[in-house]
């Protein structure tokens, strides 16, 4: 009898497993001796893996994505253009570290600069590009430490643009995965120049012109299935850093790691976590093609309906395991819609369940304003009602 009993409790937990879509079985978390580490899903900013998050830390040359990112916003401000030329001062020349040994009063494009700052982690060119987007590189610390309060990077704090070990100047694995998410997500035209394994810029200067070569500090650009970027980044207190990106089915995962004890450990860390990323989770996106969203009547107002349309495209984050089709969509619109109203008044909601579980919804909201209808108005849509135009 009790083996009887034993084998109905193991069907039952079979048949429970079988009918949860939640259930998966996880793969085991990586092993890390990193100081501090950070896994983030890039679209919905969630946290998969943590260690030590928010820690202060020395980050190295990963000070450069937020450098990275300044520039590419004042590019897309129409501030800058990528062929603007640059004109190298005597203070960026002097940097030290990693560099590409431009010269004062050298000139390079915008392009150029972005190589040399993406592949090469180039100091001389972060400082360049600091001076000719804020006028110093001060100036341009005080833009990455407010942009970085913007994005909620809490126990950070910039003094420098490219990442030399400075009094004062520490970031965590939390904000720095919150920087590149920014990066890769508004700006995914990085990966253009972060995945260049190797590429060469042309010095000009009074002396001439001299090729020079850049090979990307970032291994995994060649060991790693779908790899984006991102950034690198070793001193010798900061020890060795990275915030590595990689892109497959269309999810976006973001791995930082901070304080690893060698160069081979934090690429394969990194690897590690990315790998249990992809492994254990997979992302629901939603465009709402295919679904019809039907007009909403609207009362009192100049018109007697307006169209809806979703206030966003539905993502959602889910185990592995999670069957994606058995996702169902249902939309809930309100009772009634009075005017006057703004365009983008919320009207009803799209609500997305699996095995009966909400998993999100998104606001469906109007398309244009309405105005509430004055008396002619109401005496127009009577005369047209019953006589016609």
């Amino acid at each position: 009898m009790k083996w009887k009993k034993g084998v109905a409790a193991f069907c039952i937990l079979l048949a429970v497993i079988k009918i949860d879509p939640f259930t998966s079985m996880m793969a085991e978390e990586p092993v890390l001796t990193s100081e501090a580490v950070v896994l983030m899903e890039g679209s919905t900013g969630q946290i998969l893996y943590e260690k030590e998050a928010t820690k202060k830390l020395r980050p190295a040359s990963i000070t450069k994505v937020m450098t990275l990112l300044l520039i590419f916003e004042a590019i897309e401000d129409g501030r800058i253009s990528l062929t603007d030329e640059v004109s190298v001062s005597e203070h960026a020349a002097s940097m030290g570290g990693s560099q590409v040994y431009l010269e004062p009063n050298e000139k390079q494009d915008v392009n150029t600069m972005i190589k040399c700052i993406s592949i090469a982690s180039a100091n001389d060119a972060s400082v360049a590009m600091a001076e000719f987007i804020a006028g110093t590189e001060a100036a341009f610390v005080e833009q990455m430490n407010a942009r970085a309060k913007e994005l909620g990077m809490e126990n950070t704090h910039f003094v420098n643009c490219y990442g030399l070990d400075t009094d004062g100047h520490y970031s965590c694995a939390l904000d720095v995965a919150l920087m590149s998410r920014e990066l890769i997500t508004k700006h995914p035209e990085i990966s253009n120049y972060s995945t260049v394994w190797m590429d060469t810029f042309v010095h000009t200067t009074s002396k001439g012109k001299t090729e020079f070569g850049l090979t990307n500090t970032n291994k995994l650009i060649k060991s790693y299935q779908g790899i984006t970027g991102l950034k690198t980044g070793s001193t010798g207190l900061a020890k060795y850093c990275l915030s590595a990106t990689a892109r497959r089915d269309g999810m976006d995962l973001i791995a930082v790691i901070m304080a690893a004890p060698d160069t081979k450990a934090r690429f394969r860390e990194a690897a590690d976590l990315l790998n249990y990323g992809f492994a254990n989770f997979q992302l629901y996106q939603n465009d709402f093609s295919g679904i019809s969203i039907e007009n909403m009547p609207v009362q009192h107002g100049v018109v007697k309906e307006v169209p809806l349309v979703p206030a966003k495209d539905f993502t959602y984050l889910c185990d592995a395991g999670v069957e994606l089709g058995k996702i169902e969509v249902v939309l809930e619109y309100n009772e009634v819609l009075t005017a006057p109203f703004e365009i983008g008044t919320t009207a009803g909601r799209a609500v997305f369940t699996c095995a009966g579980r909400e998993l999100g919804s998104v606001d469906l909201i109007t398309t244009a304003a309405v105005e509430e209808a004055t008396y002619s108005d109401a005496l127009k849509s009577v005369w047209e009602k019953y006589f016609g135009r």
